[in-house]
This record gives C-alpha cells, sequence and structure tokens, in this order.
C-alpha cells in the first residue's frame, strides 16, 4: 500500500459550520427525529491518498485524499420489524461548496456505500468530490449482505425490495438535505448523483421517479432494464451449462477473430474495435466452425455457437413488462478477452467462469449466472429451492410485472426532469458483458422519440466509451463528468464530444497511458493520423 500526500482543489468561496466545527458535527447525532436515526457524529482529520494492489476495479484500487469533515452515519428505521434499516453515511467537508453529490451503489448491494471514494469514470489523479468540497453520501439500500448467503436474499422481504428498487435512495437524499441544513444553517444550492452499473440504474431512477431532487445526473453503465438483464443473463448461462461452455483458449480465439475482422474498420489497428456496433453485424461466430473431424481450442462446435448466438440475440418475454418493454437486447463484441479479476473482465469473468454453471450457483460460476439464476430464485419465483432449468415467466407473470415495476428504469418521459432544470448524462462501455450496452442506448433513443431529438439535447446526452469492460478496463475510460455536470447545470455549458484517458495507477501523477475521444451517440472514433495512443489522432464521426 502507497501513502502520499495530495492537496485538494479548495472551493472558491466556502460555507463553514455554524458553530465550532468539532461540536457541531458531535451535535447532529441528537438532531435527527424518527425514523431517521444517527449512530454517531464525528470530525475526521485530513488524510492521504492510497493506493491498494488489487481491487474489484482500477478506481476502486485508489483511495483519494480528503480533507478534514464531519463523517455522520445513520440508519432509517424500517416500517416492517422484520425488514432491516436502511443505514446512510453522510459526509460534511468544514469547508463546503454548496453542492452535494450522492453515490448510487452496485450489483445487489448490501455494503455501505461511504461516498469517500472516486465516484465513476473519474480521474485518479483529480481531487475528491470532498476535496473539492461537496458533501458526500451514500447508503446500503435497506440491506446488509451476509457472508455464506446469496445476494438476493433480503428480496424475500417486500419492504428491504423496495428499498432497494428506489425507496432507500430517496430517503437518504432527504436525510442528507436535513444534516445539511443544521450543519451548514442552509440547503444545498445544487445536488448531483453519480452511478455507476446497479448506480446508474438508480441514477436514472432518481430522474423518472423524483425529478425535482436531483440537478446533474450521471448513469454509467446503468442496469436499465433489469428484469430483463437477470433473465437475459440466465438464459445465456442455461445455453452453457453442457457441451455449449467455452475454455478459456477459446475465449481468446473469439477475442483474436474480432479483433482481426474488425479493428482496422477505422483506420488503425490498436487493438480497439472503435465501432462495436459495425462489428456485431459483421462478425459471424460460425467462422471459427472446427471442421469434420476438427476439435480442441482451435475451433468451436456447434454447441458452442449457439450459446455464442444466444448471447448476441434479443431475449424475448411472452408478455409485456413496465412500460412496454417486452425483450432484453442482446450482448455486443469486442473485449471477450479482458482478464477477469472480480466485477473486471469479459466472457470469463461475467459470462462462463471457469467452470460450467452448476445448481446451486458456485464462485467458479460467471457473475451473470449467479445473479440471473438468483435473481430467478429469489426474486421472480421467490423459493430458493427452485430448479432454474423448470423456470418459465408465464408461470410467474404477476410477480415480473410487480418487479419490472419497481425495478425497471426504462420509462422515456423525463419531461418533469428536463423542466425542472435537470441535466443527464448516460456512459455506456462498448465491451461490457455485466450489462448489454445496447439496453442503454434503446432507452436514450426512446427518451427521444418521446420529447423529439433536439428538445432530449437540451438536457441529456449519451456517450459511448469503445472497448471498455463494466468496470473501466480495457481501452481509455476515465473523465471527469462531475465537472462536466457542473459545467451544464451552473453556467449552461452543454458538452459536445469529450476525450476519456487510460491512467497507469502510479502516485502521485498517474500518467496518461493512451487516450480517446469520447463521441456522443451514434458517433465513433476514427483515426486520421498521429500517434494511435494520443486522442488527438482521432475525429468523432458516423
Amino acid at each position: 500500500m502507497l501513502f502520499i500526500t495530495i492537496a485538494g482543489a479548495a472551493p472558491a468561496a466556502a460555507d463553514t459550520f455554524v458553530g465550532d466545527a468539532a461540536a457541531t458535527c458531535s451535535g447532529l447525532a441528537a438532531s435527527a427525529q424518527a425514523p431517521v436515526r444517527i449512530d454517531q457524529a464525528a470530525l475526521q482529520q485530513p488524510s492521504t491518498l492510497s493506493v491498494a494492489e488489487k481491487a474489484g476495479s482500477p478506481a476502486a484500487r485508489v483511495a483519494p485524499a480528503n480533507p478534514a469533515f464531519c463523517k455522520v452515519l445513520g440508519h432509517i428505521d424500517p416500517r416492517d420489524p422484520n425488514a432491516p434499516p436502511i443505514k446512510f453515511e453522510v459526509n460534511l467537508p468544514v469547508d463546503w461548496n454548496g453542492r452535494s453529490l450522492q453515490y448510487g451503489g452496485g450489483g445487489f448491494n448490501g455494503v455501505l456505500i461511504t461516498g469517500l471514494g472516486l465516484p465513476p469514470a473519474y480521474p485518479f489523479d483529480k481531487p475528491s468530490p470532498l476535496a473539492r468540497g461537496f458533501v458526500t453520501y451514500g447508503t446500503d439500500s435497506g440491506h446488509q449482505a451476509k457472508p455464506g448467503e446469496p445476494p438476493q436474499t433480503f428480496a424475500l422481504n417486500d419492504e428491504a425490495f423496495e428499498n432497494f428498487a428506489h425507496v432507500a435512495y430517496k430517503k437518504v437524499r432527504d436525510a442528507a438535505v436535513d444534516l445539511m441544513q443544521r450543519a451548514y444553517g442552509k440547503r444545498p444550492t445544487k445536488m448531483y448523483f453519480m452511478g455507476s452499473s446497479e448506480g446508474g440504474r438508480e441514477a436514472l431512477t432518481m430522474a423518472q421517479r423524483y425529478p425535482d431532487d436531483f440537478d446533474g445526473i450521471l448513469a454509467r453503465v446503468p442496469v436499465i432494464n433489469w428484469a430483463g438483464l437477470q433473465h437475459a443473463g440466465t438464459r445465456s448461462g442455461l445455453v452453457t451449462m453442457g457441451e455449449g461452455w467455452i475454455s478459456p483458449a477459446q475465449v481468446k480465439l473469439v477475442a483474436d477473430a474480432v479483433r482481426k475482422a474488425c479493428d482496422k474498420a477505422d483506420g488503425v489497428e490498436d487493438a480497439i474495435v472503435e465501432n462495436p456496433v459495425a462489428c456485431k453485424a459483421s462478425f459471424k461466430p460460425e467462422s471459427l466452425r472446427c471442421a469434420a473431424g476438427q476439435s480442441g481450442d482451435a475451433c468451436l462446435t456447434d454447441a458452442q455457437i449457439k450459446a455464442i448466438d444466444t448471447l448476441h440475440a434479443t431475449y424475448k418475454f411472452p408478455f409485456p413488462l413496465a412500460n412496454g418493454l417486452d425483450d432484453y437486447p442482446g450482448w455486443g463484441v469486442s473485449g471477450e478477452d479482458t482478464p477477469p479479476a472480480a466485477s473486471a473482465g469479459g466472457w470469463i469473468a461475467w459470462w462462463l467462469g471457469t467452470a460450467a454453471p452448476t445448481l446451486p450457483p458456485q464462485p467458479a460460476n460467471g457473475i451473470a449466472w449467479i445473479y440471473g439464476a438468483g435473481g430467478i430464485q429469489y426474486v421472480f419465483a421467490r423459493d430458493p429451492k427452485l430448479d432454474v432449468t423448470t423456470y418459465k415467466p408465464e408461470e410467474h407473470k404477476a410477480r415480473l410485472l410487480e418487479v419490472s415495476n419497481l425495478m425497471d428504469s426504462t420509462n422515456p418521459d423525463l419531461s418533469r426532469f428536463r423542466a425542472h432544470g435537470g441535466k443527464l448524462i448516460m456512459l455506456e462501455h462498448m465491451a461490457d458483458y455485466a450489462q448489454s450496452p445496447y439496453a442503454g442506448i434503446r432507452y436514450f433513443e426512446s427518451v427521444e422519440n418521446k420529447l423529439g431529438k433536439s428538445e432530449t439535447a437540451e438536457f441529456a446526452r449519451l456517450y459511448t466509451a469503445p472497448g471498455v469492460d463494466h468496470v473501466g478496463n480495457g481501452a481509455p475510460a476515465n473523465v471527469d463528468m462531475l465537472s462536466v455536470l457542473v459545467d451544464w447545470v451552473e453556467s449552461g455549458k452543454a458538452p459536445d464530444d469529450l476525450k476519456v484517458v487510460e491512467q497507469k495507477i502510479e502516485a502521485p501523477d498517474f500518467a496518461t497511458a493512451r487516450s480517446l475521444p469520447l463521441c456522443r451517440w451514434p458517433a465513433w472514433p476514427h483515426y486520421t493520423s498521429g500517434p494511435i495512443e494520443a486522442a488527438s489522432s482521432f475525429n468523432c464521426s458516423q
């Protein structure tokens, strides 16, 4: 573990606590009103930046330097005595810039999001939001994961599941505003929300369900069509249970074939498929079919080709779910062989694992199977002993509709959020196998269809990052979206094409290894001239 001091950027004009910082902070413990409870409030001293050797994502390795702040830990009592409380953390900087930032969660949550780390896509070398003067906060979404239990167990309780769906984030937001009022004597002037994956779903949920609560929102790789994802992920697991399972060597075979077919299409060979949409249409897995009598890692069997085609294909429900959707778009191509590490990686991490799917799922299985099969058992069928191979959606229609209406952030009517003055940025990683980036692309286009393209452009942007996996590996992925949102919300500076960078996780400078344009959908980076490691060598065009 490396520790080094990095000075954070102080806010230009800061507010401070209404009285002595330590006294005001500790006094917050006695200020809450039921059902909100403050368990601890204590002033924290400035901390130094640290870099861990390993973590589930590149950003998770970096613990940024933070200033003096009041750390408030609390919980919100449930209505149902059998439901867990909603736990939260609110961090109140001694020097406040008048803004707040709520962090989203991940997976099935169940861990407290502290708001002390880097927000989604954030560059490693930038001062943390807390160091910039933002109040930051997060929640466990209303349950705590327990070792040895499937992460979906909490969903057997109605209130716990409703908290996970949307209630917890609203309640914690309101509790945080109350704490800011008590600590500083005023409410925040602007409120922001940034979330990735499940947190990206939460971000879109806030724009759709609570359109007056936030001024700027980033939804990165959002698990937007939640019910569809659990079913599509389960289907992709089922098709690899037997002969369809694909070995790590064959994963590389496919990835090499994708790069050979599509890497040069943008004008240069740089190990990134810059236009994966066109590549999905042109790459054919059957080109790798084993010849008669051939077998092994140098080709694919018919069962394996069927498995890949299933992954790429749309999953269809027998009836419409929330907002009229009755399907989930298939996954794309590129990044198949991105190395697995926790929630990072390509096919091996998310789809295939290092062993074929089993029931019950085991840690060696792909995460999508662990999530999907458990979701079917605990969320949709509500039968932990269900044999998932026998599950039929039509036999659980009422529950699917209930879950979809709670969980799916697919409502395209963002007119109230727009009228409030809210700004939304969506960011999709095109080599993402945790969720299909095409689900987010389709949602953004549904907003354009609902409100009009020019009207949508007034308040929303969709960016697509080629070659990047779910958590930021594989290609340039870092961009300061918090500053982009602040500039748009507070100065009216609407963003155009941006730049993403891939940084070495080496403090203190976190040097840039390469960069690319981050293009507004539906444009892609195209090589013009110059070094392939520089964004200036590319432009964005369709």
